[in-house]
């Protein structure tokens, strides 16, 4: 088989066993949502790490998203400065504690984690620093990788700590071990990671999932819509209005 159908088959895969064995754990999620937004709360999401910072940036501000979320785009921890250095500083005990209380994260809040591997010192501090404080929290991880690593990697916490043991609610991706899922004679490491497809699909899905009870209450959902059709500036208005006085990135 070539390699794009390989990967296509891959890919269609997991996400199938995303939606046959976590669509339980995602509507859970999405009821948590829907009641922080009911009750005028933000949505922090923090991709704690590498290629998971790319959730933070998936959520905010999209066409389709959801307006009331606030991102956590901490530039450290991405690969921006290069990834010696965001590896360095994920796997910092308290880096995230200190980023974290730079913003107005209340119980009325939720924080959305995501980080596939959910090992690193980023991802167990935030998550512990929420429920310090009564912030319902939410995790896109896989359980199965986290398993698999030696308690004594250098890339663990140094409590050992896996992400999903910590939060209110776990969604597992399906991330395979490798997280590359392509292999070639010859060529010992595998190519073509699913990571980044498998937790966008299931932070997507979890937007819908959201709406559709925000609705079921009789609530208008606040939903971005693109600035690049015609209306899309006037229709968004009313967000910017409401939202960027909170939500300081917005503004």
């Amino acid at each position: 088989m070539d390699p794009i159908n390989q990967y296509h088959g891959a890919i269609t895969t997991l996400l199938a066993r995303i939606v046959e064995e976590e669509t339980g754990r995602i509507r859970q999620a999405a009821d948590l949502l829907a009641g922080v937004i009911a009750g005028d709360g933000l949505i922090f999401v923090f991709g704690t790490g590498g290629h998971s910072f790319m959730a933070g940036e998936e959520m905010a501000r999209r066409a389709g998203g959801l307006a009331p979320v606030y991102p956590v785009l901490d530039p450290g921890i991405s690969i921006l400065f290069g990834p010696r250095r965001a590896s360095a500083l994920e796997r910092t005990p308290g880096y995230a504690r200190s980023v974290l209380s730079t913003y107005p994260i209340t119980g009325g809040d939720a924080l959305l984690l995501s980080n596939a591997y959910g090992i690193n010192a980023c991802s167990i501090d935030a998550a512990s620093w929420a429920k310090e404080r009564g912030v319902p929290t939410i995790a896109v991880t896989s359980p199965s990788f986290s398993r698999a690593v030696p308690r004594d990697h250098p890339a663990r916490h140094p409590s050992g700590k896996n992400l999903f043991e910590i939060v209110d609610v776990a969604i597992d991706n399906k991330m395979p071990f490798t997280d590359a899922v392509i292999e070639f004679a010859g060529l010992t490491p595998r190519v073509s990671p699913v990571s980044t497809i498998l937790n966008v699909f299931i932070l997507e899905s979890l937007v819908a999932e959201t709406v559709e009870r925000l609705l079921a209450r009789g609530i208008t959902p606040p939903v971005w819509t693109s600035a690049n059709i015609p209306g899309g500036d006037a229709a968004n208005q009313e967000h910017m209005v409401r939202y960027a006085p909170r939500i300081r990135w917005l503004a």
